[in-house]
């Protein structure tokens, strides 16, 4: 029996490392490209460089840089943060809302909700740019941010409604028994329970503005206010010509903080997940 044990786990885990080296094989080759000179980057299939070059990564910063990405950075982790905390303000408090309080629409605005689930981004960026437009503000950052206020993304107010109903409800009744009113029960107890939904919210919600293309590319035109991902798409010309070489040394630096939140955050992200509140 101990014999067949470790065969079994020495078969899974055999599985569980060539997936693990399939998937990571094309960051690891885009890591190894970034140091080679852009002859060398098709011209063998080897991980390991036969010349080394840092002029990528330094081809990125400065001022004879074809493009600085130090602002783009900059820019990008500004409208990262300011949505993170717009979509924890709004995505709760909705979500507390729909989960805790009683009032007669309720439930039609709940179906409501999932229901705009179903629609594209692509069709709701119609109407918002539109909106954006008439008041002047494209080709600005507040596009970007000011809708996360608004909790226009009803994943994230659909899992903070699922936690928060998993949390018992004995606590808000005890709460109002020692004279608590319904937003101090949000902000003493239901917002600290709720933390690991919140952080999982947060994480993937810094993943999609930090990888955002679509929503920059269709409001930012000025190049003085471009942010990471439009930069990346600026190595490719019209022409079809690309500069390999810096745009994989830019795209892993792009990676790093993506990677750096995950490492942080990562156990509470799939605590947010898998786990729905206090149970009795």
């Amino acid at each position: 029996m101990k014999k067949d044990t470790m065969l079994n786990k020495t078969i899974r885990h055999g599985i569980l490392i060539i997936v693990t080296l399939i998937m990571i094989y094309p960051l690891l080759w885009m890591l190894s490209s970034s140091f080679k000179f852009d002859s060398d980057i098709f011209s063998t299939s080897s991980l390991w460089p036969e010349r080394w070059t840092f002029e990528h990564y330094l081809s990125g910063f400065g001022e004879n840089a074809s493009m600085d990405f130090g602002p783009m950075f900059l820019y990008s982790f500004l409208i990262s943060v300011v949505v993170v905390i717009g979509t924890i303000f709004s995505s709760s408090l909705t979500a507390f809302a729909f989960a805790r309080l009683n009032f007669t629409p309720r439930r039609f605005f709940i179906a409501f909700m999932l229901m705009t689930m179903m629609l594209p981004t692509q069709v709701v960026i119609i109407p918002q740019y539109i909106v954006f437009q008439k008041l002047d503000l494209v080709n600005t950052f507040i596009p970007l941010m000011l809708p996360s206020f608004f909790g226009t993304i009803t994943f994230f107010i659909y899992l903070m409604i699922q936690f928060i109903r998993g949390i018992l409800k004995d606590l808000d009744e005890a709460a109002m028994i020692d004279g608590c009113s319904t937003f101090r029960l949000f902000i003493s107890i239901i917002f600290p329970l709720a933390k690991p939904a919140i952080i999982t919210m947060s994480i993937f919600s810094f993943y999609w503005t930090w990888n955002d293309l679509f929503a920059q590319l269709i409001y930012l035109s000025d190049p003085d206010l471009f942010t990471i991902s439009l930069g990346l798409s600026m190595f490719q010309d019209n022409m079809g010509s690309t500069q390999w070489g810096d745009l994989f040394a830019m795209s892993i630096l792009s990676v790093i903080p993506v990677f750096i939140v995950f490492l942080i955050f990562q156990r509470y992200l799939v605590e947010g997940i898998s786990t729905q509140g206090l149970k009795n």
